[in-house]
């Protein structure tokens, strides 16, 4: 193994696939402050800070948890994305600093955005570098205990989705945290789909995802019902322009179908793209209803 990973690598190990769980709630919390205020009031600068910052977060969030992981051994078989620890892409020690160096932007990104809006950012910045690290990392990863969905749901969904919308106009109309919920239920999809599609070896390893303490019939009814809370979140939104969002449910189709009628391993991974593109096309309806009907 060279001891300079080429950037085709690092590329690998940032799991592009994974980002737009990071594009979909600025995109959408951005919707929400035009929707309310008009473009006029949005401030850009604040909202690609918004987007760095969460951009950063996912991958440095890939990053720890490709670093834990394979230190800890739960990575030495995958069907899966490739991990750069467990395949010996890269060394343990280059990974971590990878991690570190992204959390790091980020947080030089939030205290940017703190310092033009309101400085309780810090706290909530705090909280998900804490997060974003403690997935995989630690003394007692939570991301082991079942509650990986739950943080995800937190951070991808409400506080970023909310966080854009406030760096856009320095307040929150409720509907951007309607819009929170739908869009943490799509990013809580992509989390379900690979772990369900690890559950036969996380089991053994002793990895308690919650794919692991529901069991596979129970995970991929979990997987339909947050497709179905995204989009309950559209209806109550009570905005005639958001229900364009409704639209996905056309390709979400098939992606449900294939879950119940049991794809399990490798069969799994389009699955997991076609969630990631799902996540992507109800951000973009959602977006485009808010802002131009």
């Amino acid at each position: 193994m060279s001891e300079t990973p080429s950037l085709r690598i690092w590329l690998a190990g940032a799991r592009p696939r994974t980002l737009p769980a990071a594009v979909v709630p600025v995109a959408v919390g951005t919707a929400v402050a035009i929707d309310a205020d008009g473009w006029s009031a949005v401030c850009w600068t604040r909202v690609l800070l918004a987007l760095a910052v969460s951009l950063l977060l996912q991958i440095g969030v890939n990053y720890a948890n490709d670093y834990s992981d394979g230190v800890r051994g739960t990575d030495d078989v995958r069907v899966g994305p490739v991990r750069l620890v467990a395949s010996g892409l890269a060394p343990a020690n280059q990974v971590r600093v990878a991690a570190l160096l992204s959390l790091g932007l980020a947080a030089v990104a939030g205290l940017l955005l703190a310092a033009m809006t309101s400085w309780w950012l810090i706290a909530v910045g705090l909280s998900a570098l804490l997060a974003a690290w403690g997935y995989t990392g630690g003394p007692k990863p939570y991301g082991y205990l079942g509650l990986g969905e739950l943080f995800v749901f937190v951070f991808f969904g409400l506080v970023a989705t909310v966080g854009t919308t406030f760096a856009a106009i320095v307040h929150v109309p409720w509907r951007s945290w309607v819009a929170g919920v739908g869009v943490g239920a799509l990013a809580c999809a992509l989390l379900v789909v690979n772990n369900l599609r690890d559950l036969p070896i996380d089991s053994k390893v002793g990895k308690k995802t919650l794919a692991v303490r529901l069991g596979d019939e129970r995970t991929r009814t979990f997987y339909v019902a947050l497709i179905g809370v995204a989009g309950v979140s559209v209806i109550a939104m009570r905005n005639v322009g958001a229900l364009l969002a409704l639209l996905v449910v056309l390709p979400a189709w098939p992606v449900v179908r294939k879950i119940r009628q049991g794809a399990v391993g490798r069969e799994l991974i389009p699955v997991l793209g076609a969630t990631g593109r799902l996540q992507l096309l109800f951000g973009a309806l959602l977006s485009i209803g808010l802002v131009v009907f």
